[in-house]
């Protein structure tokens, strides 16, 4: 039993260094990428793609699309990248780029309508949560198909506020910035989203 849990806090220990390596590491790659060092921008592609790629897939409504928001994700990154100044984790400010590339892709295809109808009431609000998870963690239970596959039948004014936050892990302050929208009204959007996306999964696993 004392062997079995050595061997476990020596891996976590393990596993505890190379992130803090790897952290390091993700400092130096990032300043060789501002110098538009190609193979730190391809090393940055290869960490980040997925994660870039599910925040896309989540947000537009087709594999192609989300692949085509993910490629100009990272051919953006390229210029965009000196903007970054490093007050938040680098993973959660590029996501944050790629919540905005989705962002007007839809507005371009929806040729200005507004992305997100406000709802007509929005008495319902939901303090923000201390934790600050990814989307996954929402309803950690499920299965991560059944998820995204019930987060892919929302309405968009539901689906979009929902992935910002847990997934880009945006403020409801910040979210309500990307799509013009009042606060309270993002709160109140969040809060019915989760209500339904708790419905759907409930209604799958009877």
């Amino acid at each position: 039993m004392n062997a079995e849990r050595n061997k476990a806090k020596g891996m976590r220990r393990r596993e505890a260094k190379a992130k803090h390596t790897e952290a390091l590491d993700l400092d130096s790659v990032i300043e060789r990428a501002r110098g538009h060092d190609a193979e730190a921008l391809g090393e940055i592609y290869r960490r980040y793609v997925r994660r870039v790629f599910g925040l896309c897939r989540y947000m537009l409504d087709s594999q192609e699309s989300a692949e085509d928001a993910t490629s100009e994700v990272f051919l953006k990154l390229q210029r965009s990248i000196e903007s970054y100044d490093g007050s938040i984790p680098f993973p959660r400010w590029l996501l944050r780029v790629a919540g905005n590339q989705c962002i007007d892709a839809l507005r371009r295809r929806q040729r200005g309508r507004q992305v997100i109808v406000e709802v007509e009431d929005a008495t319902v609000i939901e303090a923000p949560s201390s934790e600050r998870s990814p989307l996954g963690a929402v309803i950690s239970t499920e299965e991560r198909a059944q998820v995204r596959d019930a987060i892919a039948r929302l309405p968009e004014n539901y689906r979009l506020p929902l992935v910002l936050r847990y997934y880009s892990e945006l403020s409801y302050d910040e979210i309500a910035q990307q799509l013009s929208l009042r606060r309270n009204y993002v709160a109140a959007l969040i809060f019915r989203a989760k209500q339904e996306l708790r419905r759907t999964l409930a209604h799958r696993s009877k």
